[in-house]
Formats: C-alpha cells, structure tokens, sequence
C-alpha cells in the first residue's frame, strides 16, 4: 500500500489530537513520524503511531504534559518532560539549545521523563536550519546485550550528528549503536523475511535469523556484533549515550529504562524518570566563517564520492545521501506502508472515527 504524505499527515495529526494532544504538539508529532517514513526510516515512521495510542491507553504517555526546564546555566539545561511524548519534548529541548547556542556559541540540555523521540535526525536538523552543527541521541528499552554478556542490559541507543554543507544536502550520521535497531526486525517480520547473522542472540545464546527471536526471550548485538569484530566498540558508543540521555539528566538507565511497547512493564525500583534524550547545537561560526566551512565540506563530500570504487557500480553512499534520495522520491510517489502498519491505522481510524486514509 502506498499513500501520499499530505493524508498521511493529517490523519497522524487527528490521531494525535483524538487521545488529547494540542493542535500544536500534535501537528509536531505527526511532523516527526512523517519525517521518519519521508527519509526511508519505516520503522520510527507511522508504523509506531498505535504503540504510542497503547502507551498512552496505560496511563505511561501524559499527552498534555507541563515541559520545563529544571536546571541550566547559560550553555547548559535540563528539562523535564512530565511524560510527554518524546516526539514533542526533544523538539522542546532542542529549541532550548538553540537559544543557548544563538547567544553563546554552544547549547546543551539533557532531558528526563520523557519517551519515545522518533528518529534522531529530525532533532540535529533543526541546528542545521540555523547552519549549526546539530547532535541528538536517547536511551531506549533495554534489549541489547554488552559485550560477553547475553543479559539485556541497554538500548538500541541512537546518536546523530548533522553537519550544514553548501552545495551538497547536510551530512547527516544518525545510527544505532546496537547491530541494528529494533524496528529493522519488526520489517523483517512484516515482511516474513529472515535477518542477517551477528543482529541477534537466541534465547539459549545461540545466532539465528529469526526476525521474531527478540520477541521468544533472545538480545540484540552491540554494534560489531561480537568481540572479534568490535562489538565492545558499539557497547562504548551505547554506554556514552546511556550515561548522557539517562544518568546525567536525572532519567533512567540501563536496564531500568522503560520500554516502548505496551505490554512489557518497567522494570520496578527505578532510579530515575522515564526515558532520557540528549541534544545540542554548536555555531559554525564559533570556529570559523560559516561560507568557509560550507565550502570545505562541499570539498569533502565531493572528495569521498570521488573515491576509488571496490565495484564501479557501487558508489561512495555520503552519511544521509540515502535519506534524501529517498525524501525526493516519496514527496512524488508517496510513501510505502506494509499491510500490517495500513492495518494499524484503519483500526486507529475505526477507533476514533477518522476518516482520509
């Protein structure tokens, strides 16, 4: 099934508003999943709307939360989501950054008591727009293993970097730092397709295929997938983002982060405050003239695409290319939704009587 984004957006939004949202937060949450599925990332994209709708059913997401900032210093903050969905309180939080950024060269605000935020590009490109150097990452649901444990233990833990260019879209890392995210095995399973080895650990700690084995008790894989090939890397990488999105805002950490999805229940004894985020801006032109740094990273972004091929029809793929190839194709043609996911949303429509889709 494929639909264009325009209904898509609408209907996201009335969603949104039909479990109590504000006009505003709900036309900002729409805009973030709509981003997730513009650049190709389908598993943060409206395939997550009604897990949302099931949180909020459990009294877990406050959908007229009181955001706030509870802490700062000129360069730094923290804010307090009062368990607002994350899709509006990162957004929040960034444009706190901003500000700090706009008077001071550099932002910084760590954010407890939220949820789920989407994808994390959409929150380093708002620096972008500004040509500032955007970052943004949070702690998830415990589901990967560290290295030489088979104990979920941190999440799939995503950090994002964005970098302004001139004639050449941003460069944009945005990765999990788990040997793939989680929603990459609800497409494989919608699709009823199996999962590279190295993504996950069985129940018994053995490798599969199995899209469904997280689901039947197994682990995600830190990135590098085993200690051989750096897995005690990505369990470096997910540690940072853990520590900055949960221990230093006051939210909660490792395995006591809250999950996403509605039928597993937070751990008891938390230490903190829902789920935690991490965001911040930085102005080119604290370290040099913003025309100049352009320039350069156009010089960059040519020079790597120039790079000798190990396939001549295989080229260099710059961090965010696919992402905006993809945005260009699904403004024209609309955006592809498995079965399952078109499913979700009719029984959404059919649950508060919207229609358009």
């Amino acid at each position: 099934m494929t639909i264009y984004e325009q209904p898509l957006r609408e209907f996201t939004e009335q969603v949104f508003k039909a479990i109590g949202c504000s006009e505003t937060h709900a036309r900002l949450a729409a805009d973030v999943l709509l981003s997730a599925d513009l650049r190709g990332i389908d598993s943060h994209g409206v395939a997550r709307l009604s897990g949302y709708v099931r949180l909020w059913e459990q009294h877990r997401i406050n959908a007229t939360p009181d955001i706030r900032v509870v802490h700062e210093t000129p360069t730094t903050a923290t804010v307090d989501g009062d368990r607002g969905l994350g899709l509006v309180v990162a957004p929040y939080a960034m444009e706190v950054a901003l500000e700090k950024a706009r008077q001071y060269g550099s932002g910084w605000v760590a954010i407890r008591n939220s949820n789920h935020f989407g994808i994390a590009a959409y929150h380093a490109l708002r620096a972008v727009a500004e040509d500032m150097i955007g970052y943004a990452m949070t702690n998830a649901s415990p589901l990967v293993a560290p290295t030489f444990s088979s104990e979920r233990m941190l999440g799939t833990n995503p950090m994002c970097y964005a970098f302004p260019a001139g004639q050449h879209p941003p460069v944009v890392v945005d990765m999990a730092t788990a040997a793939a995210a989680n929603g990459k095995l609800e497409v494989a399973e919608r699709a009823g397709k199996p999962i590279p080895e190295g993504w996950v650990l069985g129940a018994a700690g053995e490798p599969t295929t199995d899209p469904t084995a997280l689901k039947q008790g197994g682990v995600l894989l830190p990135l590098g997938s085993d200690y051989a090939h750096g897995s005690h890397k990505g369990f470096g990488l997910s540690a940072t983002v853990d520590i900055l999105s949960g221990v230093l805002s006051g939210a909660n950490y490792g395995p006591w982060v809250p999950p996403f999805v509605a039928f597993l229940q937070p751990a008891p004894d938390e230490p903190g405050l829902g789920i935690g985020h991490f965001v911040g801006a930085m102005r080119v032109d604290g370290f040099r003239p913003v025309e100049d740094f352009k320039r350069h990273m156009d010089q960059w972004i040519g020079r790597f695409k120039e790079a000798r091929r190990i396939d001549a029809q295989q080229q260099v793929v710059i961090p965010g290319e696919p992402e905006d190839l993809a945005v260009a194709e699904r403004r024209i043609n609309g955006i592809p939704l498995a079965a399952a996911v078109w499913t979700d949303l009719q029984q959404l429509g059919e649950r508060f009587g919207i229609e358009g889709l």
